[in-house]
């Protein structure tokens, strides 16, 4: 079968399509999925070009997406013929957080799903939202799941609440489309009118330009009627700030990424000042996401996939992710 494999030190350049022996029949408990999709996060992104190290010829890629084609002894949860998604953290299947770092997420700590086919335990996948092609599934894994973890499970987000999403990737415009599907008034920021644009078409009630208007947290806290009640913080250490300023007193900001630096100067004096629950959070676990399909199933929301790219062409995938073209997700096709 034919898979893509990161050789050391990492790098864009250093992402190679091989042939690999395909995976055998599954043992107990176990499942054999024929993969169709991936979908790329930022975390993939550090992974590939070597920002997070990995092991030398690790297959990449944490989202997966296809159809049961085996299934092992005892297995009752799936069927032949299934369509199924991949798990983030596969230990996590329920409770708590109990994982602090990557060494069991696939296309880091272990193979990921950058290939045609895998056999794991049943528990590492769920079933697809119903209808679904294995590219919009594939957006479920990271993005869909940490939008959902971050506005309900932990935000606990309610008709008439207000949010505040920041900038057009995939888990901001996913975060748009929940807010809306539950009843909430969403604000959402980017540099790009034209992206501002498709992002009231999905329904945005207040978009901001951030070069244009450098106190967009002020801009939104007045939209909102003196701050709103989430924040999904993409951004990390620059954007944090402003974020801050958004929210309202004894609001909710879900620091879901890092993407302007790993740390930095945190204002500490206004978060105590306005008493907001600031939450550092990573994905969720398999009890989640079968509670998120549940809800896709139920509200009808679709991901917006920007673009596209065959599996041979992931490093192409990777620089089209690197330049910032993209409106909510891209993916890859097996």
């Amino acid at each position: 079968m034919k898979a893509i494999t990161i050789e050391k030190p990492g790098g864009l350049d250093r992402l190679k399509l091989v042939d690999m022996d395909a995976p055998g029949d599954p043992a107990k408990g176990e499942i054999r999925v024929k993969l169709h999709a991936s979908s790329l996060n930022y975390h993939d992104y550090a992974v590939a070009a070597g920002g997070i190290p990995t092991a030398d010829g690790r297959i990449p890629m944490s989202d997966g997406a296809g159809v049961v084609e085996a299934v092992g002894e005892g297995g009752d949860e799936f069927a032949v013929g299934d369509h199924v998604v991949s798990c983030f953290f596969p230990p996590w299947l329920d409770g708590g957080p109990t994982i602090a770092d990557f060494s069991s997420t696939p296309g880091d700590g272990i193979d990921g799903y950058a290939r045609e086919a895998v056999v794991t335990p049943a528990s590492w996948f769920t079933k697809a939202p119903d209808g679904w092609s294995h590219e919009e599934g594939a957006t479920i894994t990271t993005a869909g799941l940490t939008a959902w973890r971050a506005l309900v499970v932990d935000g606990g987000l309610k008709a008439g609440d207000t949010v505040l999403a920041l900038g057009t990737g995939g888990v901001s415009i996913y975060a748009l489309q929940i807010a809306k599907a539950m009843g909430a008034r969403v604000a959402i920021t980017s540099s790009s009118d034209e992206k501002l644009e498709k992002a009231k078409a999905l329904g945005a009630d207040f978009t901001v330009n951030y070069q244009r208007d450098e106190k967009w947290g002020s801009a939104v806290a007045e939209w909102s009627g003196g701050g709103v009640d989430h924040v999904i913080e993409v951004g990390g250490p620059v954007t944090l700030k402003q974020s801050i300023r958004a929210c309202r007193v004894g609001g909710h900001i879900a620091l879901i990424g890092i993407l302007t630096g790993r740390s930095g100067e945190v204002p500490t004096m206004l978060l105590m000042a306005k008493q907001i629950q600031l939450l550092g959070l990573i994905v969720g676990s398999r009890k989640h996401q079968l509670d998120f399909v549940d809800a896709l199933n139920a509200t009808g929301i679709k991901p917006v996939i920007d673009k596209t790219f065959p599996l041979a062409e992931i490093a192409d995938a990777f620089a089209y992710e690197e330049a910032g073209k993209h409106f909510g997700k891209i993916c890859l096709e097996m």
